[in-house]
């Protein structure tokens, strides 16, 4: 498998959608909602099917499993593309400059490429596995920051948040005791994408979905984060827990966020 041509696919389908997004920036005729606080706007639908269509012109037997349409099965399982067409799609209806583009490539559901792009900023996060990560072609790392009284976390709050706000309150309340500083950005691949790069030192959420993270997880890993449950397992796709840092401050966050 060629990850380039891969990478380079995912690529020229995350630039055209963020043409498409910034177009509808201030000019949405319709905010609709998939659940109490759930979003979705006609730029994620627009944006979802330039991505799908794009991967299609190059890969039309892979599979695609999508933030928006779900999971298209064809021929060949055992090559996966996972989209979320719009991260952060409620700061996007509220015209707030924090969301992306995210789409990862599969191959035997191991993530082999990852792709980030916030189309306000142009900031384009990749990684391809074994090559390390990368923020607009350069180079980047995780933080050397080695305690977390010293530390910038970030976090997210899970759309069911009002059914299980107690648990998630405790463990923001101890994070925000322990550490330097919290924000609450509204993207969960940025999120991963600002660990990896050194501004953040760990980020944590609960009951994400695979589109939310698979791209951002290759991305942060790549660059030297370590990335599990909060308990410390491996994390994959299907965990209802990610708990990401640079390495170094992994075991005090484990702490932290037990309750």
């Amino acid at each position: 498998m060629d990850f380039e041509q891969i990478k380079n696919t995912g690529i020229g389908a995350a630039y055209k959608s963020a043409v498409i997004i910034n177009n509808y920036l201030g000019n949405l005729t319709s905010v609709k909602k998939k659940g109490p606080i759930d979003l979705v706007t006609e730029a994620d639908i627009a944006s979802e099917k330039n991505i799908i269509d794009t991967i299609r012109s190059r890969f039309p037997d892979h599979e695609v499993l999508a933030e928006e349409s779900g999971l298209n099965r064809t021929g060949d399982s055992t090559c996966q593309w996972i989209i979320d067409p719009l991260d952060g799609t409620t700061n996007f209806a509220h015209q707030i400059s924090v969301f992306a583009v995210s789409i990862a490539f599969a191959m035997n559901n191991e993530i082999k490429v990852g792709i980030v792009l916030n189309p306000i900023t142009g900031e384009l996060f990749t990684a391809v596995r074994g090559q390390g990560s990368t923020l607009n072609g350069k180079a980047i790392k995780v933080s050397e920051e080695k305690n977390i009284s010293d530390s910038l976390l970030v976090t997210g709050f899970p759309y069911d948040v009002k059914q299980m706000l107690d648990p998630v309150m405790l463990r923001f309340k101890q994070c925000v005791a322990a550490s330097l500083g919290i924000r609450r950005l509204g993207s969960a691949a940025l999120d991963l994408c600002f660990v990896a790069c050194g501004r953040f030192e760990s980020f944590w959420e609960e009951n994400l979905k695979p589109w939310d993270t698979a791209a951002g997880w290759l991305i942060a890993e790549e660059a030297g984060a370590l990335v599990t449950d909060f308990s410390g397992a491996p994390y994959t796709l299907d965990k209802k827990e990610i708990l990401a840092t640079n390495c170094h401050i992994h075991n005090e966050m484990k702490s932290t966020l037990e309750i």
